[in-house]
């Protein structure tokens, strides 16, 4: 610096404009190095936000509601920490049917209840769960052994996500030669996610002898998958049903949770526990 002030302090006498520019230009000169540490410190804060809005995120989930579509995959938010996966099954003889499954969340981890119906579709609900909602996928749970509650499993187990099912579905899944679940229980089985539980159990014989469901308390959630109908369906695939026992498994169920407020069906819209009144009903021996 000081050959340009002694070229200044030589020149001032008989050039004084040539020294006001100088002047000039170093005054400007230093607010420019001021501004360019405050777009550091500005980009700073903004990162600092991000990564709280992130994590309030995946603490609790309740406030994101932004939803997901692709060609193969929808998601829904329907309650607090609570959303709808909806994928799609090709079948010969109802054509291709939209499959639901859940997915509840609480302090960054998650638990899926039934797969998506294909790899693909599995693929970008475990990156949607990641990457929207911050949160790791503690376990996957198929509720039966049809293929619209397995047929994703592979990419689930290729993520190392641990995969849950009954000893009944496991062994279903075997005799078909489906995808099979790596973990099995009996009757009942509670995962604790963050702070909160999310219940499993085996209410009883209906749209398949091996059919559970799936119940978070903290927002009256119920998974009821297959077991339960939308309100209007048909009776649908009976194939390997019960359908004597299928009204008093739902019977059952509402008696066990009588404060449920939203139920995913396996298929169609989201209701609540007006939906198990009408499966009642629908299979009620005339």
């Amino acid at each position: 610096m000081e050959r340009p002030y002694h070229y200044l302090q030589d020149k001032s006498r008989s050039k004084p404009s040539i020294l006001l520019l100088a002047i000039v230009l170093l005054a400007t000169s230093l607010p420019s190095c001021q501004s360019s540490n405050n777009v550091v410190k500005n980009t700073d804060a903004k990162e600092k936000t991000a990564l709280t809005v992130d994590k309030s995120r995946s603490d609790v989930g309740a406030n994101y509601s932004e939803g997901y579509t692709s060609n193969t995959l929808e998601v829904h938010k329907i309650a607090d920490q609570v959303y709808q996966h909806l994928s799609f099954l090709e079948t010969q003889s109802f054509g291709k049917v939209p499959c639901n499954g859940m997915v509840v969340i609480d302090q960054q981890e998650a638990i899926i209840f039934d797969t998506p119906t294909t790899d693909q579709a599995s693929l970008e609900l475990i990156h949607w769960v990641e990457q929207k909602l911050g949160c790791q996928v503690k376990a996957v749970v198929a509720t039966h052994f049809h293929e619209d509650c397995l047929g994703g499993l592979q990419a689930f187990q290729q993520h190392g996500i641990p995969t849950y099912a009954s000893h009944r579905t496991i062994a279903l899944a075997k005799a078909n030669q489906s995808a099979v679940p790596e973990n099995g229980f009996d009757q009942e089985l509670t995962f604790e996610i963050g702070s909160e539980k999310v219940q499993v159990l085996y209410p009883g014989k209906g749209h398949t002898h091996d059919n559970v469901v799936g119940y978070f308390p903290k927002a009256d959630a119920m998974f009821g998958g297959c077991l339960i109908k939308e309100m209007g369906a048909g009776k649908g695939n009976l194939a390997d049903a019960d359908t004597v026992a299928w009204p008093k498994t739902v019977a059952e169920l509402k008696a066990a949770y009588p404060h449920v407020k939203h139920v995913i069906p396996g298929h169609g819209k989201v209701g609540g526990s007006e939906i198990l009144d009408y499966t009642m009903r629908l299979f009620e021996q005339k």
